[in-house]
Protein backbone atom coordinates (compact mmCIF):
# COMPACT_ATOMS: atom_id res chain seq x y z
CA UNK A 1 0.00 0.00 0.00
CA UNK A 2 1.28 3.72 -0.96
CA UNK A 3 0.32 6.48 0.85
CA UNK A 4 0.73 10.24 -0.41
CA UNK A 5 1.70 12.82 2.23
CA UNK A 6 -1.23 13.07 5.18
CA UNK A 7 -3.38 16.15 5.07
CA UNK A 8 -5.24 17.20 8.06
CA UNK A 9 -7.91 18.90 5.76
CA UNK A 10 -9.52 15.84 4.03
CA UNK A 11 -9.62 12.05 4.69
CA UNK A 12 -7.77 9.92 2.59
CA UNK A 13 -8.94 8.91 -1.26
CA UNK A 14 -9.11 5.37 -1.17
CA UNK A 15 -7.97 3.62 -4.38
CA UNK A 16 -7.89 0.15 -5.25
CA UNK A 17 -6.19 -0.39 -8.60
CA UNK A 18 -6.77 -4.18 -10.37
CA UNK A 19 -3.88 -4.50 -13.43
CA UNK A 20 -1.80 -6.56 -14.66
CA UNK A 21 1.87 -6.46 -14.99
CA UNK A 22 2.08 -7.35 -19.08
CA UNK A 23 -0.61 -4.56 -19.07
CA UNK A 24 0.71 -1.35 -21.07
CA UNK A 25 -2.46 1.05 -20.07
CA UNK A 26 -1.78 -0.13 -16.85
CA UNK A 27 1.45 1.67 -16.19
CA UNK A 28 -0.02 4.27 -18.65
CA UNK A 29 -3.28 4.70 -16.43
CA UNK A 30 -0.97 4.42 -13.05
CA UNK A 31 1.31 7.33 -14.43
CA UNK A 32 -1.47 9.49 -15.82
CA UNK A 33 -3.80 8.94 -12.29
CA UNK A 34 0.01 9.60 -9.71
CA UNK A 35 0.52 12.95 -12.11
CA UNK A 36 -3.35 13.75 -11.51
CA UNK A 37 -3.20 13.21 -7.91
CA UNK A 38 0.26 15.61 -7.45
CA UNK A 39 -1.74 18.48 -9.49
CA UNK A 40 -4.56 17.98 -7.42
CA UNK A 41 -2.46 17.65 -4.17
CA UNK A 42 -4.88 14.11 -3.01
CA UNK A 43 -4.49 12.46 0.48
CA UNK A 44 -4.70 9.20 -0.51
CA UNK A 45 -3.67 5.35 0.14
CA UNK A 46 -3.28 3.04 -2.84
CA UNK A 47 -3.54 -0.91 -3.15
CA UNK A 48 -2.97 -3.01 -5.83
CA UNK A 49 -5.06 -6.31 -7.08
CA UNK A 50 -3.82 -8.33 -9.63
CA UNK A 51 -5.22 -9.42 -12.91
CA UNK A 52 -4.18 -12.28 -15.38
CA UNK A 53 -4.69 -10.73 -19.27
CA UNK A 54 -3.46 -14.65 -20.18
CA UNK A 55 -3.70 -16.75 -17.37
CA UNK A 56 -3.15 -19.83 -19.70
CA UNK A 57 0.26 -18.46 -21.04
CA UNK A 58 3.29 -20.61 -20.65
CA UNK A 59 6.34 -19.75 -18.58
CA UNK A 60 8.35 -19.82 -22.19
CA UNK A 61 5.75 -17.19 -23.51
CA UNK A 62 5.16 -15.93 -26.70
CA UNK A 63 6.01 -13.78 -29.31
CA UNK A 64 4.11 -10.37 -28.64
CA UNK A 65 3.51 -9.15 -32.35
CA UNK A 66 2.42 -12.99 -33.08
CA UNK A 67 0.00 -13.26 -29.83
CA UNK A 68 -1.32 -9.55 -30.38
CA UNK A 69 -2.41 -10.55 -33.67
CA UNK A 70 -3.99 -13.57 -33.45
CA UNK A 71 -6.09 -12.92 -30.23
CA UNK A 72 -6.86 -9.46 -31.30
CA UNK A 73 -7.25 -10.50 -34.78
CA UNK A 74 -5.04 -7.59 -36.02
CA UNK A 75 -2.53 -7.19 -39.03
CA UNK A 76 1.13 -6.96 -38.33
CA UNK A 77 0.40 -2.90 -39.18
CA UNK A 78 -2.45 -2.30 -36.84
CA UNK A 79 -0.24 -4.28 -33.95
CA UNK A 80 2.68 -1.80 -35.20
CA UNK A 81 0.33 1.26 -34.84
CA UNK A 82 -1.29 0.32 -31.37
CA UNK A 83 2.18 -0.10 -30.16
CA UNK A 84 3.15 3.34 -31.59
CA UNK A 85 0.11 4.60 -29.75
CA UNK A 86 1.37 3.18 -26.74
CA UNK A 87 4.87 4.43 -27.05
CA UNK A 88 3.58 7.62 -27.57
CA UNK A 89 1.69 7.82 -24.65
CA UNK A 90 3.92 6.18 -22.23
CA UNK A 91 6.60 8.94 -23.23
CA UNK A 92 3.70 12.20 -22.65
CA UNK A 93 4.18 10.35 -18.96
CA UNK A 94 7.67 9.65 -18.40
CA UNK A 95 7.59 5.67 -19.21
CA UNK A 96 9.69 3.89 -21.90
CA UNK A 97 8.45 1.25 -24.10
CA UNK A 98 10.82 -0.81 -25.51
CA UNK A 99 8.82 -2.97 -27.97
CA UNK A 100 10.89 -5.05 -30.31
CA UNK A 101 10.73 -8.21 -32.46
CA UNK A 102 11.14 -10.38 -30.05
CA UNK A 103 9.43 -9.09 -27.21
CA UNK A 104 7.69 -11.67 -25.69
CA UNK A 105 4.34 -12.16 -23.44
CA UNK A 106 5.20 -13.79 -20.07
CA UNK A 107 3.35 -15.54 -17.50
CA UNK A 108 2.73 -13.50 -14.68
CA UNK A 109 1.56 -15.68 -11.88
CA UNK A 110 4.84 -15.56 -10.03
CA UNK A 111 4.36 -11.66 -10.33
CA UNK A 112 1.18 -11.55 -8.74
CA UNK A 113 2.51 -13.88 -5.52
CA UNK A 114 5.76 -11.91 -5.20
CA UNK A 115 3.93 -8.00 -5.19
CA UNK A 116 1.32 -10.22 -2.69
CA UNK A 117 4.50 -10.94 -0.54
CA UNK A 118 6.11 -7.59 -0.97
CA UNK A 119 2.78 -5.89 0.71
CA UNK A 120 3.68 -6.92 3.80
CA UNK A 121 6.40 -4.88 3.99
CA UNK A 122 4.59 -1.74 2.29
CA UNK A 123 6.83 -2.47 -0.65
CA UNK A 124 3.84 -3.43 -3.62
CA UNK A 125 4.03 -0.11 -5.23
CA UNK A 126 7.58 0.18 -5.51
CA UNK A 127 7.70 -3.57 -6.40
CA UNK A 128 5.49 -3.00 -9.37
CA UNK A 129 7.08 -0.08 -10.98
CA UNK A 130 10.00 -2.05 -10.69
CA UNK A 131 8.29 -4.86 -12.60
CA UNK A 132 6.38 -2.26 -15.14
CA UNK A 133 10.17 -1.30 -15.87
CA UNK A 134 11.84 -5.00 -16.06
CA UNK A 135 9.24 -6.01 -18.31
CA UNK A 136 8.54 -2.97 -20.71
CA UNK A 137 11.80 -1.36 -20.74
CA UNK A 138 14.12 -4.08 -19.96
CA UNK A 139 13.02 -6.73 -22.03
CA UNK A 140 13.20 -9.11 -18.87
CA UNK A 141 11.88 -12.15 -18.50
CA UNK A 142 9.35 -11.53 -15.83
CA UNK A 143 7.76 -15.06 -15.58
CA UNK A 144 11.62 -16.03 -14.32
CA UNK A 145 11.72 -16.92 -10.97
CA UNK A 146 15.22 -16.16 -10.45
CA UNK A 147 14.82 -13.01 -12.14
CA UNK A 148 12.25 -11.80 -10.06
CA UNK A 149 13.56 -12.49 -7.24
CA UNK A 150 17.10 -10.34 -9.01
CA UNK A 151 14.19 -7.82 -9.23
CA UNK A 152 13.09 -7.88 -5.35
CA UNK A 153 16.69 -7.64 -3.94
CA UNK A 154 17.42 -4.85 -6.81
CA UNK A 155 14.71 -2.71 -4.90
CA UNK A 156 15.98 -3.90 -1.45
CA UNK A 157 13.79 -6.79 -0.70
CA UNK A 158 15.47 -9.78 0.36
CA UNK A 159 16.17 -11.58 -2.88
CA UNK A 160 16.69 -15.08 -1.29
CA UNK A 161 13.27 -14.60 0.40
CA UNK A 162 11.81 -13.46 -2.92
CA UNK A 163 13.26 -16.93 -4.05
CA UNK A 164 12.12 -19.25 -1.61
CA UNK A 165 8.60 -17.36 -1.42
CA UNK A 166 8.09 -18.31 -5.30
CA UNK A 167 9.28 -21.83 -5.52
CA UNK A 168 7.23 -22.75 -2.44
CA UNK A 169 4.20 -21.07 -4.48
CA UNK A 170 3.64 -19.21 -1.00
CA UNK A 171 1.56 -16.70 -1.68
CA UNK A 172 -0.41 -19.01 -4.98
CA UNK A 173 -3.93 -19.25 -2.98
CA UNK A 174 -4.39 -15.90 -2.03
CA UNK A 175 -3.98 -14.56 -5.49
CA UNK A 176 -6.17 -17.06 -7.02
CA UNK A 177 -8.91 -15.48 -4.38
CA UNK A 178 -8.42 -12.09 -4.77
CA UNK A 179 -8.23 -12.91 -8.95
CA UNK A 180 -11.72 -14.14 -7.89
CA UNK A 181 -12.76 -11.71 -6.03
CA UNK A 182 -12.65 -9.45 -8.60
CA UNK A 183 -13.79 -11.33 -11.22
CA UNK A 184 -17.05 -11.29 -9.03
CA UNK A 185 -17.05 -7.62 -8.74
CA UNK A 186 -17.39 -7.54 -12.45
CA UNK A 187 -13.65 -6.69 -13.32
CA UNK A 188 -12.94 -7.94 -17.00
CA UNK A 189 -10.38 -5.86 -18.03
CA UNK A 190 -7.46 -3.69 -16.85
CA UNK A 191 -6.78 -1.19 -15.91
CA UNK A 192 -9.85 -1.08 -13.73
CA UNK A 193 -9.72 1.79 -10.82
CA UNK A 194 -11.67 1.72 -7.76
CA UNK A 195 -12.18 4.58 -5.51
CA UNK A 196 -13.38 5.01 -2.21
CA UNK A 197 -14.98 1.40 -3.01
CA UNK A 198 -17.82 3.05 -5.28
CA UNK A 199 -16.60 4.67 -7.81
CA UNK A 200 -15.06 2.71 -10.96
CA UNK A 201 -13.18 3.90 -13.68
CA UNK A 202 -11.93 1.45 -16.63
CA UNK A 203 -8.79 2.17 -18.64
CA UNK A 204 -6.12 4.84 -18.75
CA UNK A 205 -8.42 8.34 -18.94
CA UNK A 206 -5.52 10.60 -18.91
CA UNK A 207 -3.64 13.13 -16.89
CA UNK A 208 -6.78 16.13 -17.20
CA UNK A 209 -9.53 13.13 -17.42
CA UNK A 210 -7.93 11.96 -13.66
CA UNK A 211 -7.91 15.60 -11.98
CA UNK A 212 -11.64 16.17 -13.21
CA UNK A 213 -12.64 13.08 -11.55
CA UNK A 214 -10.61 13.40 -8.53
CA UNK A 215 -11.62 16.97 -8.02
CA UNK A 216 -16.06 15.49 -8.58
CA UNK A 217 -14.52 12.98 -5.70
CA UNK A 218 -13.09 15.95 -3.47
CA UNK A 219 -16.84 17.52 -3.49
CA UNK A 220 -18.96 14.48 -2.89
CA UNK A 221 -19.80 14.31 0.82
CA UNK A 222 -18.39 11.41 3.26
Amino acid sequence: MEHSEPSLSKQLLKIDIVSDISCPWCIIGYRQLAEALKQTNTAYELHWHPFEINPDMTLEGKNLREHGAKKHNRTAQQVQESRDRMTVAGAEVGFKFSFNADTLVHNTFNCHQLLHWANQYGRTNDLKQALFNAYFTNNRNISEKAILADIAAEIGLDGAEALTVLEEQRFAKEVRDSEQHWREQGIQSVPAVIFNDRHLVSGAQGVESYISILKQLAEMPD
